[in-house]
């Protein structure tokens, strides 16, 4: 399953086989396998505001993961029990990871910032029996914790309190060595839910193979990674599959330390402190992300980076931001794209020259994916249609958590359907356009948001930018942008169509936005993914909209980040 250097594109997709070992246990292959052979190697550091970093090695993973698993199974959780963590980054969550994978029960992953009802939703769905948190965690279930008839016990790493066992307490004294379960790379391991931007979230099963099958793209993406002084960072999330299959467990599996960081509000200056003095060398960094770090005068000159690479996915990375990372940190961004159901099959790779500034990039070698209409025929290059990958896939789901109705519909034929539109060129990079419940049909053009996006966050004023279509009863829909500015600008009439004369000069006459709403944030999922759906209903306390040549009114308020 690993990548095999070669000096091209071409030999390296021709050349690379799968080889997934029948058993193969995830929590084994990111903590025991390693402790046999290198207990002392680093695998995680965490970053301290104050300078006083930690760091914990393979041998402590591994025997930190077995005493909890023997916790676990002392409160009865057994084989495909569901376990959910409901933690930031920090070691006590990688430590809970891999204790449920030596268990052969399912994690589930759920977001600190997920509100009362997204939380109940989805631990009812999985039916989850033990919640591994924090105190903030503690303090979000204590309203529903009553309704939640299948979940037995509450496991709290900052001690006992409120009804919950202490995560510290219950280690304490326990075997240092588990006897890891017998798992196939088809048994359930992990369940991660979609983000829920149209229609009620769905619970995506992976089973142990979903590792391995991000390995290919993993080292695609960061330059046939592990090299020498590699280490990974990233601001995501580890409860979305981006933060944990895109950066955390496949670094754990290659031996690449893994640099965690305190929960917060995003904040440029923080990013580049971290970086910098962990001695980062590669990142996995969202696009939306990327665009608030251009906040930063001449980052380079400021802090004493040594960054190898940086990947990019989650949402279209666009031409704009491509040219910016390039130009301000002296490194080619390598996009990369998938979803919840199945990851990281599309890649650029900017070592071999597999790039292109506004595509996303080609095939992941391992994974085939193409263009198809709606009764799953492939498209010519050139053609629109809809991204689509074709199975058995290794990192492609087992099915939605008991919703086989929607399984068999996300499918034609053997085309796992991403309801992503895009195109192919003559060379095979693919170009993605957005959700197809996004595009806006205007006039008799059907418009992807996702350029129009990328035009708007080149603006020297814009900070950040969202597009949806507004219905109108001329033109069936109209262009709406949502704005946030950068410091330093002022919402005004001037302003507003400036913006828009921006994109009319650009892009052209038919995709420019006819109406702008100044805000203050975006309501986003916790991958960073714009939640278009919650712009579109009007879910954001606002002034009313700036027509073309109206007045705009002071921004009142705007909504913030919306979770789930």
């Amino acid at each position: 399953m690993l990548l095999t250097p070669r000096d091209t594109y071409d030999d390296l997709r021709r050349d690379f086989r799968w080889d997934i070992p029948a058993d193969f246990n995830i929590g084994r292959v990111v903590a025991d396998d390693w402790a046999a052979r290198a207990p002392d190697r680093v695998c995680l550091e965490h970053f301290s505001p104050d300078g006083r970093h930690l760091a914990m090695s393979y041998g402590t993973l591994a025997a930190q993961s077995s005493r909890f698993a023997h916790a676990l199974s002392g409160f009865g959780v057994r084989r495909g029990d569901r376990v959910a963590l409901l933690l930031p980054q920090c070691f006590e969550t990688v430590i809970a990871h891999v204790a449920i994978y030596k268990m052969g029960a399912i994690a589930l992953p759920l977001a600190l910032l997920f509100g009362e009802e997204a939380l109940e939703y989805r631990l009812k769905d999985a039916g989850a029996c033990v919640v591994v948190t924090n105190a903030f965690g503690l303090s979000r279930l204590a309203p529903i914790r009553s309704r939640l008839t299948a979940l037995k016990d509450i496991v709290s790493i900052d001690g006992a309190v409120d009804g919950a066992s202490g995560f510290a307490e219950m280690i304490e004294g326990r075997p240092s060595v588990f006897s890891v379960a017998e798992s196939g790379p088809d048994d359930p391991a992990l369940m991660i839910y979609t983000s829920g931007t149209t229609g009620p979230p769905k619970g995506a099963l992976h089973g142990h193979r979903v590792l391995a099958g991000h390995i290919p793209g993993f080292q695609l993406a960061h330059a046939f990674l592990p090299q020498p002084g590699d280490k990974i960072w990233t601001p995501s999330d580890w409860a979305w599959a981006g933060g944990l299959l895109n950066a955390l467990l496949p670094a754990l599996m290659l031996g690449v330390p893994v640099v965690s960081s305190p929960a917060q509000k995003f904040d440029p200056h923080m990013a580049f402190r971290i970086m910098a003095e962990m001695k980062v060398k590669n990142a996995f960094i969202p696009p939306t992300a990327l665009r608030l770090l251009k906040a930063v005068d001449n980052p380079r000159a400021q802090y004493d980076l040594v960054l190898r690479s940086i990947g990019s996915a989650g949402e279209s990375l666009g031409r704009e931001t491509y040219e910016w990372v390039k130009s301000a940190l002296g490194l080619v961004p390598n996009e990369f794209y998938g979803q919840t159901e199945c990851n990281f099959v599309l890649s650029s790779a900017a070592h071999l020259g597999v790039t292109k500034g506004g595509f996303i990039g080609k095939a992941v070698p391992g994974h085939t994916v193409a263009i198809i209409d709606d009764q799953g025929r492939e498209l010519p290059a050139g053609e629109t249609g809809q991204v689509a990958i074709r199975r058995p896939d290794p990192v492609m789901f087992l099915g939605y958590w008991n919703n086989p109705e929607a399984t068999e519909g996300k499918f034609v034929g053997d085309w796992m359907k991403t309801g992503d539109l895009g195109r192919q060129d003559a060379e095979g990079y693919v170009q993605f356009f957005g959700r197809d419940d996004d595009v806006i049909t205007s006039s008799g053009y059907r418009i992807g948001p996702a350029e129009i996006e990328d035009c708007l966050n080149g603006h020297p004023a814009v900070r950040l930018a969202a597009v949806i279509g507004k219905p109108d009863p001329l033109r069936t829909e109209i262009v709406k942008a949502f704005v946030v500015l950068q410091p330093g600008f002022q919402p005004s009439d001037e302003l507003a169509a400036e913006i828009r004369d921006w994109v009319k000069h650009r892009l052209s006459m038919h995709e420019y936005p006819r109406e702008i709403d100044f805000v203050d944030e975006l309501p986003l999922t916790t991958s960073g993914k714009v939640i278009r759906r919650f712009l579109r209903d009007g879910e954001l306390t606002r002034a009313p909209a700036a027509p073309e040549g109206g007045a705009v009114d002071p921004i009142i308020a705007a909504a913030g980040a919306r979770r789930g």
